[in-house]
């Protein structure tokens, strides 16, 4: 039977502070309103870090309600693989703090930068992993605290962010039903670097919203086709559409491309905002939680950030 990587768990983890859009206009005197940004965005509030709440206190209670869902102890953990654009320090990586943080003692840990597409990339390097013996049990982790690079006086940018956690389990196990990570599609072309990217190590982000989008929808319609033509399956085999929860618009185009009602198509931007690498393992985390996402589910998961960087994961769950 084939080595699969198959999530046992998943978790998130979203700070104490929820901000509104008529609250973060007020905060910072901003010339924009609730309905301009819904509009334009499709977010009505999101989540900030607050003293104390960094990338690995976040990632770690996700990580610990996603091992808590798997029935999984820390002590079985050997990998933690980390993705974030925002660590809490330039080294140690994030994912070591993590491991303190859990207690996890074996194995390895290490961060992966590719910005909003960081949790895909993170995911194929893990199932790689898996697949190849290197680990039996990892942690994939997305955590981001956005709230701390972004230029308040940029309208156009600063209310589409947010912070917050998400983890999944993955565990190495012989499968005849089908079940795990089917296949994974990373992509990148730096000549698009400069239309979204941070300055320096510290910020600020910079956006250009208009040709981030034109560049979102036609390379994930892409990569998400790459994937089902990999499996040999038609779009009418995807059960769920979990993809990153960066705008409104990008999401409902992305559900209309693969013929998928509303209701299959996973969304949390409107309470979240992007919380970029933590996005596509939050939205996880919640459908799985709820039970909307059940056992035997054709799930795709898809993701476009910094880099340009952009990336797909089919799986069964």
């Amino acid at each position: 039977m084939p080595l699969r990587s198959v999530i046992a768990g998943c978790g998130g983890c979203l700070p104490a502070q929820v901000v509104t859009n008529e609250e973060l206009a007020a905060r910072h005197g901003l010339d924009t309103s609730d309905a301009w940004i819904r509009e334009r965005s499709g977010i009505t509030r999101r989540h900030f870090a607050g003293p104390g709440e960094t990338a690995a206190s976040m990632g770690a209670e996700a990580a610990r309600r996603a091992l808590a869902q798997a029935g999984i102890e820390a002590g079985e953990v050997d990998a933690v693989i980390v993705a974030t654009a925002t660590p809490d320090s330039a080294f140690p990586a994030t994912a070591v703090h993590i491991q303190r943080l859990l207690g996890v003692t074996r194995g390895f840990g290490f961060d992966v930068s590719a910005a909003c597409t960081g949790f895909i990339y993170a995911l194929a390097i893990a199932d790689s992993m898996l697949r190849t013996g290197q680990a039996r049990c990892a942690l994939v982790i997305g955590t981001e605290v956005y709230s701390r690079i972004l230029d308040w006086t940029d309208r156009g940018t600063c209310v589409l962010f947010g912070d917050g956690a998400g983890a999944v389990v993955l565990r190495a196990e012989e499968r005849a039903d089908g079940r795990g990570i089917l296949s994974t599609h990373l992509h990148a072309d730096g000549r698009h670097a400069d239309i979204l990217h941070v300055e320096g190590t510290t910020g600020p982000l910079r956006m250009a919203g208009r040709e981030v989008f034109k560049h979102a929808v036609t390379k994930l319609a892409a990569v998400v086709e790459e994937a089902l033509a990999a499996n040999g399956l038609p779009r009418e085999a995807v059960d769920w559409l979990v993809p990153h929860q960066a705008n409104i618009r990008i999401i409902e185009a992305m559900g209309r491309k693969l013929g998928l009602p509303p209701e299959q198509v996973v969304v949390t931007v409107d309470r979240h905002a992007n919380t970029s690498a933590a996005s596509v393992p939050l939205a996880l985390a919640e459908a799985v939680e709820d039970g909307r996402i059940r056992k035997g589910d054709l799930v795709l998961l898809e993701a476009i950030g910094g880099g340009l960087t952009w990336g797909a994961a089919l799986l069964r769950f």
